[in-house]
């Protein structure tokens, strides 16, 4: 039988680490994304210098598993002397940052190589016209091919959100209580498991139809012009 006392006594916590889930899948997306960009730019670049290092970054951390790239930074770092005395050591003597650091990379990594597939896709028609109109390279990415891209990127980057969203589960591993953090700590107290990481289960449930259905409706505002006219 479950015991939903368990539930009730300890729903304020869940929501607490709620909001700790939430502010690291925000930033980390939004931080991301900025990097993500310029990088994914790169590797359309046919400059080895350019795309090179785009190419080196992506590999990496598309190739190395996220629990592994969160322990070297926050178990890492602080080997290295010149980084316990600088100025960044606050920060990754801090798990959340650590883990804010790691998702961060992880995430521009993915988002970059959807960013490049994305701009490689672009019809050429629409390079044409925008070179016919006159416009400048970086005037023609900003108006004309970045736009494009975001569109097409959408459903990929729906499954980077959610990857990112059920990855963040292994910031407790590091002490911090996000949604899964807190269910370790009430089967800790109560020992009943399957109360504490159902519980658990049910908000990355919800969170994750929230992310779906909000990209969706991205996709039929973004791709309108795709359907067809009744007449």
């Amino acid at each position: 039988m479950l015991e939903f006392s368990i539930f009730t006594d300890n729903i304020g916590k869940y929501f607490g680490g709620l909001g700790v889930t939430l502010q690291l899948v925000a930033f980390a997306l939004i931080f991301g994304l900025i990097l993500a960009v310029p990088i994914g730019l790169a590797r359309t670049s046919k400059n080895p210098a350019i795309w090179g290092p785009a190419w080196a970054y992506i590999y990496f951390f598309r190739g190395t598993p996220l629990l592994v790239q969160i322990y070297m930074i926050y178990f890492g770092t602080g080997q290295f002397e010149f980084i316990r005395e600088s100025f960044l050591w606050p920060f990754f003597s801090e798990a959340y940052f650590c883990a804010l650091f790691a998702f961060t990379l992880n995430t521009a990594g993915y988002t970059a190589e959807i960013v490049r597939g994305s701009v490689e896709a672009t019809p050429h028609g629409e390079v044409e016209a925008a070179k016919a109109c006159g416009m400048s390279k970086p005037l023609m990415y900003r108006r004309v091919i970045l736009p494009s891209a975001f569109r097409r990127a959408l459903p990929a980057y729906s499954n980077e959100v959610i990857f990112m969203l059920h990855g963040s589960s292994i910031a407790s591993l590091i002490t911090i209580a996000d949604i899964t953090g807190v269910a370790r700590e009430v089967y800790s107290t109560h020992y009943s498991p399957f109360e504490a990481f159902i519980m658990a289960g049910l908000f990355y449930m919800a969170l994750t139809f929230i992310i779906v259905g909000a990209f969706k409706r991205l996709e039929r505002h973004w791709h309108a012009h795709l359907k067809p006219r009744s007449s």
